[in-house]
């Protein structure tokens, strides 16, 4: 079971923004650039049980003739965890410096010994996805606003909170592996966090989850958003029928701006 936590963690902090998405605004304002890098601390309780890094690469790639960020996420587990339960994960997303869509999504899975390496192209022109690993490729048909898990994450922050409704609904289609997910979130409104440097206004989000054997009911993920010029994750809390996961911002810098704490 704990495997199976940390996995959901590590898509967490890659799916922190897609639960906002709304219809590309005409004016998008980017609160992020290359060169950015934030780190996080995963802890179940007391017991400190994974780290994650989430960067965007100093130069930019071209992916389709498009000019891309190539963005990263890296979750690993430490202490304990990582004698019982190896993880060592790779997550990236190529997405358009204009439009915040992917043209390119990979992944490369290490847990225990299990291996699993995959990498997604999106052909926005004929709305199809292409999987390959390295014995097979699939082609599946996909919504025309479709995204993967970062290019939403990244989506996010061009979104103004502002012009939000204290509990708006918004959904978006997301593609992973080999099925497009609905995903669904309410906006929370307005709250203030404490972190290691000191308390932040933030925005808060409530992914709404299905009834499962994992999550202790519909609004069991909570996400806080720095309400400042990054608008980058803060605080991930996460209510489990065995438990509670929280993860904290560790390590930050290239931000567009320094964080507003007070």
């Amino acid at each position: 079971m704990s495997k199976k936590i940390l996995i959901i963690v590590f898509a967490i902090i890659a799916l922190a923004g897609i639960f906002s998405f709304t219809k590309v605004e005409s004016r998008q304002e980017k609160h992020f650039d290359v060169g950015e890098r934030v780190e996080y601390r995963i802890h179940y309780g007391i017991i400190n049980a994974a780290e994650a890094r989430v960067d965007i690469a100093k130069n930019l790639s071209k992916i389709n003739g498009r000019p891309c960020y190539r963005i990263n996420v890296f979750g690993r587990t430490t202490g304990a965890f990582d004698v019982f339960t190896k993880v060592r994960d790779t997550w990236r997303s190529f997405v358009d410096t204009t439009s915040m869509e992917p043209h390119q999504f990979y992944r490369n899975i290490r847990e225990n010994n299990y291996r699993k390496e995959e990498t997604t192209y999106f052909d926005r022109r004929s709305n199809k996805a292409k999987t390959q690993t390295r014995d097979t490729t699939r082609i599946f048909n996909v919504p025309s606003n479709v995204h993967d898990i970062i290019s939403g994450y990244y989506y996010l922050r061009t979104v103004n909170f502002n012009d939000r409704k204290e509990g708006d609904i918004i959904e978006v289609p997301v593609f992973l592996s080999d099925e497009t997910i609905r995903m669904r979130v309410k906006y929370a409104g307005r709250d203030v966090v404490k972190t290691k440097y000191g308390r932040i206004k933030v925005f808060k989000l409530h992914p709404l989850m299905p009834n499962n054997k994992l999550f202790k009911g519909e609004n069991s993920i909570r996400i806080w958003v720095s309400d400042d010029e990054n608008k980058v994750p803060i605080k991930i809390e996460v209510d489990l029928f065995i438990g509670a996961l929280a993860m904290d911002i560790k390590h930050y810098n290239g931000l567009q701006a320094e964080p507003a704490w007070f």
